[in-house]
């Protein structure tokens, strides 16, 4: 590959990541008459830069269709346009039912009583991830939770269990990717739950933008132990540029975020942050809780 293409890329992408640790000529630069190339060239570049291949190949696509539309090809110029993506434009039809732009903190917790307990200390945006494999269990759980919610501002998630869900009466439901197609989402969308999707990288964040789904989560941001990751762990400068394409929705910023890392991950641009063990492993989650609901809505 012509080293001139290669490093022009490469200065994009710290661009978007200015802590990747890459040492490039930034004076270099090049121009593409020939869209193949820059396909070519800019797929080649990903790769070397650590994005997974499907990402890669968005990206790919994605510059490919910015230098058709713009006529030229600009290594400064990161795609962020939806359009260059292949996504549809807004308003949708067939979207899920909006939930506010701005969720604030997101607390994932693991059972009614600590979504109860959250919800006390004032979280108002809390998902229950109650893992069983006993229907029983999960629907008590289910209903626990949302009667925990009741008379409350706050805005219940669940996990996974979308017909327990619907039944109970939750405000909406979070899926993985891995669970968009089991789960009847026609169902949902018809009973007015929200929901909301899991994403972690470019090609994930586009399945999940053909749903129209009431919000993204976008992860893992840092290192977490608590679910094997086929992807790395994202990094703040990934996540800002996710944030610039998929700025028409509500984004949730997941995976190993704690209060040390807030202020990085706010100036993305999301406007919520998830958090899981940074609350149920505090040795005082209500006091955690307020001091990270202070300093996100000091920062959104």
């Amino acid at each position: 590959m012509n080293i001139n293409t290669h490093d022009a890329l490469a200065q994009a992408i710290i661009a978007a990541n200015p802590t990747l640790a890459l040492t490039v000529d930034t004076t270099r630069s090049a121009i593409f008459s020939s869209e193949a190339a820059v396909y070519r060239a800019a797929k080649e570049a990903c790769l070397a830069l650590g994005f997974i291949e499907p990402d890669a190949e968005c990206v790919a696509k994605a510059w490919q269709a910015m230098s058709q539309r713009t006529g030229q090809f600009n290594a400064q110029a990161w795609p962020e346009q939806a359009a260059d993506f292949g996504m549809r434009a807004w308003p949708r039809k067939d979207a899920f039912a909006a939930c506010p732009q701005k969720l604030g903190l997101y607390a994932v917790l693991p059972d009614a009583a600590w979504v109860a307990r959250m919800v006390r200390a004032g979280v108002t945006t809390v998902q229950l991830r109650f893992k069983s494999g006993d229907s029983a269990a999960i629907e008590r759980e289910v209903r626990a939770a949302v009667q925990a919610v009741q008379g409350t501002d706050a805005l219940l998630f669940i996990n996974d269990h979308w017909q327990a869900a619907i039944t109970a009466g939750a405000y909406g439901v979070h899926l993985g990717q891995e669970d968009m197609d089991s789960a009847d989402l026609q169902k949902i969308r018809a009973a007015g739950l929200r929901l909301g999707l899991s994403s972690h990288g470019y090609a994930e964040m586009l399945r999940a933008d053909r749903f129209s789904p009431s919000y993204i989560a976008m992860g893992a941001v840092f290192p977490t132990t608590l679910k094997q990751m086929v992807t790395a762990a994202q990094g703040t400068g990934r996540l800002r540029a996710y944030a610039r394409l998929m700025r028409d929705y509500p984004l949730v910023a997941i995976g190993g975020i704690d209060a040390s890392r807030l202020p990085e991950v706010l100036v993305s641009g999301v406007g919520s942050v998830a958090v899981v063990r940074a609350l149920v492993a505090a040795e005082q989650p209500e006091a955690m809780a307020a001091s990270l609901q202070a300093a996100i809505n000091a920062m959104i």
